[in-house]
């Protein structure tokens, strides 16, 4: 057990751990001046039986951490004998000319050289904590070193030394006070592994020094194996030839792809790999034919944390060209009938990285056998538009799911649609304009070139070395029908961290949004009105300029004079961009309808209800939702209003639910994935169902709408949740025809996120979804604003 401190708190302790400990830690592999090229962390057992380590994981926090922060996991295998040692290779960076022995573990965290904690955990999942105060009672770590300045550590201070050059580690007598500062000195590096291979160290060696494992001569088949992960991983490898198909030269994770022309026989074996040069040119062209040497490492974008795959590389390389302009090896063709329906295998919940290949049942699977080698696509349809990075969606499989307006429709948890793909350019959009494309359209003609996988996405593209043209499908931004004169019309918009420093025409763009295609409706709630500066985190927290600019717009762009009515939240207590303090905001017409000021309501009281029948009535108007639940932590808190349309009272509650951050992808090695935010949802949509059930048990007649940004599906747990399945909400997106329900596009998944869900005493109800921004490469938000005209 450990604990960490506080500043300003008195030096915590604990009871030291009698057998898995952190014995050393070292950040700054590959940096300038360092001997290693990979950060690592040793393990070490100070008891005499075994552990089994399946059942851990070594995670890393920054040395300096926000509440956005979060730890990165990689998940160990195998045991750590009694009295032994265990290596975790994380990272690799540019420099360094000594590998570490083979590790034990191997993850991609990139550690910091100076300051960082590092934790021995229970489980994979990544801790939460990001102070010394949470971190101590946290039961799951089992053993904690903070080194250099960071802020969570055992004892009365951080391991002191840290640099490129020196790691920090404990004695061979692994002393364990509990006391990082006291237990652990700063020193070469002096890594070990199971096996009792080490490196480094500070006495001179009395005969000379192991040369490590002669490189293994392999071809690019061998390397890339059976399954995801190679058998060669972390091994010097020679003599990998074959055919330049692709080059990246761009950015800091420059390469090329180079495919053998001489395949195999075994489906599941790729030909192409990816040869990374970091910041370095790619000293080779499309049509050489060349032999390289390297070391083989599987690259987790983004950490190993995230769940997302790794792909297969050669690093610190060394390229022989021995002709060039040779013909390309032939591009495999992905369409329909070469692509499997079904998206990819499960393992309960566990990693697919070790199961062999089955690439004519799976997509993923698929992909991951073409890794690195030369595709096409013939005409595609686009489903996700083009965005400013130079990707766009496809799909190669046209008859799944299509929506009425030409996207694929996300319809459930086992159906992520395979036939989605991504579609990126090799060549940097600021020397080659890539093809603005909205869903709908066509890419006709080929787009060819190597099978990467995209380190941001974290999913399979076309890294296209030719790109097809695009032919237009047409869509166009809608506007909604008309209400008449005895309806209210209630909307809601996600206008994505509007702020008042963000570009006027941003501000037109939305105004135009609510007043042409939305019609100005009587009453909108606003979602991500972030603060009067911003981002910038002074503590400011008043939003009136934002709103003032935004309704000045609207007012230009030929809409009522709105009036708004908001609470500001407490600083930096409801997540979304760091210092922006978003928050959910009601706009209304006061020439339509009228708002009920109630006093009481600021952020950190909770509304309530009182009275009954008719007489039914909030505590405050407008008020919050329940905003010190732990449920609410990091997010924003429910607005609850009153309005009168016509005599009779409508209640409103604005809604943006906790993020997704954190989730597993679809296409994670772990499948299927872990959904791990929907706990957080689940937990608000109970206390929202709750609060609503209050309202109509008091009054069954009650007309309330409850509307916003859930950021989760019509399916979900938490949206059933929040509805009582349907008993206390009904959620409007169920309402419609199967092929219009979406308001989001992810990933090239036409999805609902933003909902408008009514009580069963609002029974004249006509609700529209108006697609102006998510299927469209110029977006105003990236979510698709709602709107419902009521009856009361």
């Amino acid at each position: 057990m450990v604990l960490a401190t506080v500043v300003g708190v008195h030096a915590a302790s604990a009871t030291p751990s009698a057998d898995g400990l952190i014995a050393e830690v070292y950040g700054g592999g590959g940096n300038s001046g360092a001997t290693f090229t990979n950060d690592f962390v040793e393990l070490a057992n100070a008891g005499a039986a075994p552990l089994d380590l399946s059942a851990y994981s070594v995670q890393y926090l920054p040395g300096a951490p926000t509440a956005s922060s979060k730890w990165q996991s990689t998940p160990l295998t195998g045991s750590l004998a009694g009295g032994g040692r265990y290596l975790v290779q994380e990272a690799a960076g540019t420099g360094g000319s000594s590998a570490l022995p083979a590790p034990d573990a191997t993850g991609a965290i990139n550690m910091s050289g100076t300051t960082g904690t590092i934790a021995l955990v229970t489980g994979a999942d990544p801790l939460t904590c990001v102070t010394a105060a949470d971190c101590v009672g946290d039961p799951r770590v089992h053993d904690l070193v903070g080194y250099g300045t960071a802020l969570v550590h055992e004892g009365g201070g951080p391991a002191a030394g840290a640099s490129n050059s020196a790691s920090v580690a404990r004695s061979s007598a692994l002393k364990d006070t509990d006391d990082n500062a006291a237990d652990f000195t700063a020193g070469d590096p002096t890594p070990q592994n199971a096996a009792g291979s080490g490196g480094g160290g500070t006495t001179p060696p009395t005969s000379p020094p192991p040369t490590g494992p002669a490189p293994v001569e392999a071809k690019i088949h061998d390397i890339q194996g059976d399954t995801r992960v190679s058998p060669l991983n972390g091994k010097a490898v020679t003599g990998a030839t074959g055919i330049v198909t692709g080059i990246r030269a761009y950015g800091s994770s420059q390469g090329y792809w180079v495919q053998d022309p001489k395949p195999d026989a075994n489906p599941r074996t790729s030909e192409g790999i990816f040869v990374f040069t970091g910041s370095s040119v790619p000293a080779v062209a499309v049509g050489d034919s060349v032999s390289v040497d390297g070391t083989v490492q599987e690259f987790y974008p983004g950490g190993a944390d995230t769940g997302i795959q790794s792909t297969t590389e050669l690093t610190k390389s060394k390229v022989t060209v021995a002709s060039s302009g040779n013909t390309l090896p032939a591009p495999v063709v992905l369409d329909d009938r070469s692509v499997p329906d079904a998206f990819v295998p499960s393992a309960g919940g566990g990693t697919i990285e070790n199961l062999p290949l089955r690439p004519a049942d799976y997509a993923l699977d698929l992909y991951a056998s073409l890794e690195g080698m030369n595709v096409e696509i013939g005409d595609s349809r686009v489903v996700g538009a083009t965005d400013p990075y130079g990707e766009m969606w496809v799909t190669v499989k046209p008859k799944q799911n299509p929506t009425k307006r030409g996207g694929t429709l996300y319809t459930g948890y086992d159906d992520p649609n395979s036939g989605r793909l991504m579609v990126q350019s090799l060549i940097p959009t600021a020397t080659q304009a890539f093809p603005t494309a909205n869903v709908g359209d066509t890419l006709r003609g080929t787009t060819s070139g190597p099978l990467d996988y995209n380190q941001f996405a974290g999913t399979y593209s076309v890294a296209a070395r030719t790109i097809g043209t695009v032919k237009s499908g047409g869509i166009k931004p809608e506007v909604t029908g008309k209400a008449s004169s005895n309806e209210a019309t209630v909307g809601t918009y996600n206008v994505e961290n509007l702020a008042p420093g963000n570009p006027q025409s941003k501000f037109d763009a939305l105004a135009q949004g609510l007043v042409k295609n939305l019609r100005s409706p009587d009453i909108v709630a606003l979602e991500e009105i972030q603060d009067n500066n911003g981002a910038t985190d002074d503590g400011t927290v008043a939003a009136d300029q934002t709103l003032q600019k935004l309704t000045d717009a609207i007012v230009a762009a030929g809409g009522p004079r709105y009036s708004w009515r908001e609470i500001d939240p407490v600083n930096d207590k409801d997540g979304g961009e760091p210092g922006g303090n978003i928050r959910s905001v009601f706009l209304f017409n006061p020439e339509q309808v009228g708002f009920t000021d109630r006093s009481g309501g600021d952020s950190t009281t909770p509304v309530g209800v009182t009275g009954t029948g008719s007489k039914t009535a909030l505590t405050a108007s407008p008020g919050r939702i329940a905003p010190n639940d732990p449920a609410w932590n990091s997010s924003r808190k429910p607005l609850a209003a009153e309005f009168t349309f016509r005599g009779k009272t409508l209640f409103v509650i604005a809604n943006h639910f906790d993020s997704k951050g954190g989730d597993q992808s679809i296409d994670s090695r772990f499948q299927p994935p872990v959904r791990s935010s929907e706990v957080q949802r689940n937990r608000q949509a109970i206390l929202e169902h709750d609060f609503v059930q209050q309202i109509e048990q008091a009054d069954p007649h009650a007309d309330v709408v409850v509307l916003g940004d859930l950021n989760d599906y019509q399916f979900s747990p938490a949206v059933t949740s929040l509805t009582g399945n349907g008993k206390v909400l009904t959620d409007l997106v169920n309402t419609l025809p199967a092929k219009e329900r979406y308001s989001y596009v992810y990933e090239g998944n036409s999805q609902v996120l933003d909902h408008i869900l009514v009580s069963p005493a609002l029974k004249h109800v006509d609700y529209d979804v108006v697609h102006i921004n998510s299927e469209f490469a110029d977006q105003t938000s990236d979510h698709d604003p709602q709107v419902i005209r009521i009856k009361p």
